[in-house]
């Protein structure tokens, strides 16, 4: 019999114990009904026998995989979407999968928030466009847009619709959390090549052996295992936009390598001679400060000259406080409609409290704020006693927050380390939240905790990997001292 709340309910199918745990611990976190089955036999009898709004299942399984699996569950049951998970991702596999009706694919390794957010766009939208697992969601009333009418957010918008009606290359830059795709994504909406594809490259997520085979493709037996073409991100975005996500992150020679398809127009899959022409407008985003990697010879000037030609600084949230209110109602209203909750209103004095707050994590940091609030908060009216936990009791100007002393003479690479740590262990040891608060990669961060010899954070478990936001602060760091000497205090 199909379950009591079919609309949320979501089969988790996956040969790996702590896969199926920690897939079934986040979602279940955020109010889906979840079941887990350990083979893809075991999948489709659940599947007849009950009603899924979304299956997440792996590639490669022992027995019927899950191909396999989506090719029969679709017999029995048409309605429920299909996200495949795969640890060998390229773009042939997501065509394949989307020709076979999956909604979208998950690389792995993965993090909890990349699954929250794939879930929720598809069963709140109606999952990706049919095609190209890279292209943005279809509007509807759960899409995410920018927010906000204070001066700096109205010379953002006015600078998207500029950048909008040419065919220039734009670089967004801004701290983490500021919603730097969600401008590239108004620009590429805004200009002619809106209705097109918009596909997304995270510079960051693929080692430089991979980089030109994903971004330019390949010819069959260009290399061992290619045993098909294949075509690359470029090619997937002819027409429309290509987002390079975290370009500071890009390897020295792949940056040639994309200098020379932005300058010439043209690129060669791997192994190919025949010469393509890219017709693409691309758009680059980067939370570092890059005159400073130029000079440090990390990021090639002639390539930062191509790419800013067009540039859109997004400033952060600090700098922009009179947006909050409108942002606070919006993600309120969004929530409470994601959570299936009673409308809830903010306090006055809430209100106050959340405008007199840095946000060093920004949009999103208020956004996952508001949203445990949301769910916690038993009342119609949420006030500010709801949000001391969170960015504490005190407000500026009754009083500094206690902070880390460290010691004078203390070593720039000491004070380095302390601070990393102090981030995880804030954060229980989430690798990803702690590069995101700290504005660098995960691969950065995790070459600076082998560096260090940390092997305790190198060593995560599912359950680490999703540690909660906002831990309690327990332990002071090697280096750090609370004190009333002769030192500096690191907030």
């Amino acid at each position: 019999m199909p379950g009591s709340n079919t609309l949320k309910s979501i089969l988790v199918v996956d040969d790996e114990p702590l896969i199926r745990e920690f897939l079934t611990e986040i979602l279940s976190r955020k109010r889906y009904r979840v079941e887990a089955a350990a083979d893809g036999e075991d999948a489709l009898s659940m599947v007849k026998k009950d009603r899924f709004a979304l299956v997440l299942t792996d590639w490669r399984m022992r027995g019927r995989d899950g191909i396999s699996l989506l090719r029969a569950a679709r017999e029995v049951s048409p309605d429920t979407r299909f996200v495949i998970m795969t640890a060998y991702a390229t773009v042939e596999n997501a065509v394949e999968a989307m020709k076979l009706g999956a909604c979208d694919y998950l690389t792995k390794p993965f993090s909890g928030e990349q699954v929250e957010q794939l879930v929720e766009r598809i069963l709140m939208d109606g999952g990706a466009e049919e095609g190209n697992p890279w292209r943005a969601a279809k509007g509807g009333p759960e899409r995410r847009v920018l927010v906000g009418g204070s001066p700096k957010m109205k010379e953002v918008q006015s600078l998207i619709r500029l950048a909008a009606s040419t065919e220039a290359t734009v670089l967004i830059t801004g701290e983490t959390g500021t919603g730097k795709e969600l401008v590239a994504q108004a620009v590429h909406e805004q200009s002619r090549r809106g209705g097109r594809s918009f596909v997304r490259f995270n510079c960051a997520a693929l080692p430089e052996t991979l980089f030109e085979s994903e971004l330019f493709g390949h010819e069959r037996g260009a290399f061992t295992g290619a045993i098909r073409q294949r075509r690359g991100r470029f090619e997937l975005a002819h027409g429309g936009t290509l987002l390079m996500d975290e370009i500071s992150e890009m390897a020295w020679g792949g940056q040639a390598k994309l200098l020379r398809v932005l300058q010439e127009k043209e690129f060669e899959r791997v192994g190919g001679a025949a010469t393509l022409r890219a017709d693409v407008r691309v758009i680059a985003t980067t939370n570092k400060d890059l005159a400073r990697e130029i000079r440090e010879e990390r990021f090639r000037s002639d390539l930062y000259y191509r790419l800013s030609v067009f540039p859109i600084a997004v400033p952060p949230l600090r700098d922009r406080l009179g947006d909050i209110p409108d942002l606070t109602r919006h993600f309120l209203r969004l929530q409470c409609r994601r959570n299936s909750l009673e409308p809830r209103e903010i306090s006055p004095e809430a209100l106050d409290l959340l405008m007199r707050y840095s946000w060093p994590g920004n949009v999103r940091e208020l956004e996952n704020c508001l949203e445990r609030v949301a769910i916690l908060s038993r009342a119609a009216v949420i006030g500010p006693e709801c949000f001391y936990d969170l960015i504490g009791e005190q407000n500026p100007g009754e009083g500094e927050r206690e902070g880390y002393w460290i010691p004078a003479g203390t070593s720039l690479k000491d004070v380095e380390s302390a601070f990393l740590i102090r981030t995880l262990e804030e954060v229980g040891g989430n690798r990803s939240l702690a590069a995101s608060r700290l504005g660098i990669s995960s691969r950065t961060l995790r070459n600076k905790l082998h560096m260090m010899g940390r092997m305790d954070f190198l060593k995560s478990t599912p359950q680490r990997e999703v540690a909660a936001e906002g831990m309690e602060r327990k332990n002071v760091p090697p280096g750090m001292e609370r004190s009333s000497s002769s030192g500096f205090r690191m907030q």
